[in-house]
């Protein structure tokens, strides 16, 4: 699991990073995402080889999803509302269960 997280802490992060790229007109930022997507999906890629490539994508997917709309309300100051709540915790429950199925 150490490798799934470090994938989803890249993929996060990465993304996080997507503005200050400037739509890929900032060469140092755009170099930078361009890396983390690269390196987060090398990582999974790793991780595939000892969880199903369902769950582990799943769970990548999921929880980076969740992170990011953290991240973006956390630093980059965008707005939460009930909608948005209430489908980041039917993520994480869907994550949470995959995890907690044996499905790996």
């Amino acid at each position: 699991m150490g490798l799934l997280a470090l994938a989803i802490g890249t993929e996060v992060a990465a993304t996080a990073s997507l503005p200050r790229t400037e739509g890929f007109r900032s060469p140092g930022w755009s170099v930078l995402v361009v890396l983390g997507y690269a390196s987060s999906i090398w990582l999974l890629s790793l991780v595939v080889r000892d969880i199903p490539v369902s769950t582990a994508y799943a769970v990548w997917a999921g929880a980076g999803t969740a992170l990011v709309a953290v991240v973006g309300v956390v630093w980059l100051g965008e707005d939460w509302n009930w909608v948005t709540v209430t489908s980041l915790a039917m993520i994480v429950i869907g994550v949470v269960a995959l995890n907690m199925s044996g499905a790996h």
